[in-house]
């Protein structure tokens, strides 16, 4: 498995368990990333340490926070897939990287992780 696969399953066993994601953010927001493809990701962490690493990576006054799994789930995920974003899964590394998924394919994956 590669280090970005290994990295998702990471992601929703950990998320499964715990019932908490971690994301990065601003005063102004969440920082997403464009694709050579033209698609924005929006990156979550399935802990805090590794949240932190991203912040720092990014700097700029990134703080950690996190979200109940539910509402996550519930809230988040849907607001962007309508929003059309995709959604970073523990992206690791000193450039941030890993794979995303659209929100559909997370909340398969929740599902069958829990």
């Amino acid at each position: 498995m590669s280090q970005s696969g290994s990295q998702a399953a990471a992601f929703f066993r950990d998320v499964s368990r715990s019932g908490v994601v971690w994301l990065v953010r601003d005063d102004d927001g969440m920082p997403t990333h464009l694709a050579a493809d033209g698609t924005r990701s929006l990156p979550f962490w399935s802990t805090s340490a590794r949240a932190q690493r991203a912040a720092k990576i990014w700097g700029n006054g990134l703080r950690v926070e996190s979200l109940s799994l539910d509402s996550w789930r519930d809230r988040e995920l849907p607001d962007c897939g309508r929003d059309g974003l995709k959604i970073g899964i523990n992206w690791s590394g000193p450039r941030l990287v890993g794979w995303d998924f659209t929100p559909q394919e997370v909340l398969n994956r929740l599902a069958v992780a829990g």
